[in-house]
């Protein structure tokens, strides 16, 4: 039921790989390059992780065979290997899934920033349905949510918002998401009932450690200070602790850019400085990935762009039901189910699209 070794996984190969970065933590000078050692670390964790999980699959297999020679036998233990069988194959896609994320910060935690397009309080709904969305997946994938920011529009939706999402491989899954999202639907702020269409950008980027250097000149960040609003007690809106973060500066490949960082989750204004900082960094590391994406050329522009306006998802709501992903052309129409946060299918066949081209 399960292989031990060939094709992609190649359990016997993590073994060895395992057993060689052990051998170099061992080295007396090993954490003469503490960059290069926490690098070392985190590649060792990953393998000894990824061979947990199959031995777990290993296990799960040997159990449903002793299930089925006590079914051979006369027992009755058909509830017992149904549910067995479903481990099982849940356990694999999960396995299935982490082997494709491979890329350099795959394993990181991911933010995630909405930004609705023109088209005031429809755009602006449409945006905190995907905010909704997204959120209700984490949760369903056991992440993590923090919301660094949260802006409500004048009569409904959100003006912007940005969350951190936390746990490993959160921006592995979520970087299938990036780009332009748009929703096809009979406005509900529509008096005569007419067609909208209407656009979100959710930009994801990878969460920068202490092992990702991101030098800013201080001199090119603009300080805003604002109230904080949302939950948070009696003090909301009386002490300004929002703190807004506003880079312009250019990139590496010569273009200008001016990146907008926003926190208002902690309670000190230090804090939040801190944290949009991060964030800032975030967000100008995930630009400079696309530089280099692009300059290799590894992906097709509809892949690899997010820039406004190249949507790279459609939900129709009117006058038929249908969710399509335009890079990878796979479509459903449940799309109750989606705007649930039933992304699986959608983020798999990106990253099986993105493995086969030889792509991170």
């Amino acid at each position: 039921m399960l292989r031990r070794s060939g094709g992609i996984f190649d359990y016997d190969q993590r073994k060895v790989r395992v057993i060689e970065l052990q051998e170099q933590t061992q080295n007396p000078n090993f954490w003469d390059d503490p960059e290069q050692a926490r690098k070392v670390m985190k590649k060792l964790d990953h393998e000894k992780s990824m061979i947990q999980q199959w031995d777990t699959l290993k296990e799960l297999t040997d159990s449903i065979k002793v299930y089925q020679e006590f079914a051979e036998e006369g027992e009755d233990v058909e509830a017992e290997i149904a549910s067995e069988v479903k481990k099982l194959a849940k356990g694999v896609e999960a396995l299935e899934f982490k082997n494709m994320l491979r890329g350099e910060d795959d394993h990181r935690y991911a933010i995630v920033t909405f930004k609705p397009g023109a088209g005031g309080t429809e755009s602006q709904d449409w945006a905190e349905m995907l905010y909704r969305m997204y959120t209700r997946w984490a949760k369903k994938e056991d992440f993590d949510i923090s919301v660094l920011e949260y802006q409500q529009g004048e009569v409904a939706g959100l003006k912007t918002a940005t969350i951190e999402v936390s746990g490993d491989f959160a921006y592995g899954f979520l970087k299938a998401e990036s780009g332009v999202h748009r929703l096809v639907r009979i406005s509900p702020f529509d008096s005569n009932s007419r067609r909208h269409t209407s656009f979100c950008s959710v930009f994801v980027s990878p969460l920068v450690d202490d092992e990702i250097e991101i030098d800013i000149n201080e001199g090119d960040v603009e300080l805003q200070r604002f109230h904080a609003s949302g939950a948070g007690g009696q003090n909301v809106n009386k002490v300004e602790t929002g703190v807004r973060l506003i880079w312009e500066g250019e990139l590496s490949d010569g273009s200008k850019e001016q990146v907008v960082a926003e926190c208002q989750q902690e309670r000190s204004q230090m804090q939040n400085r801190e944290k949009a900082m991060v964030l800032l960094k975030s967000k100008i590391y995930e630009l400079e990935k696309q530089i280099k994406e692009r300059e290799k050329q590894k992906l097709e522009d509809s892949k690899s762009s997010i820039e406004w306006g190249s949507q790279i998802r459609s939900y129709v709501f009117h006058p038929y039901n249908m969710v399509k992903d335009h890079r990878t052309n796979h479509e459903t129409s449940n799309v109750d189910a989606v705007m649930d946060g039933d992304l699986e299918e959608f983020i798999k066949a990106y990253l099986m699209e993105i493995s086969a081209s030889g792509s991170d």
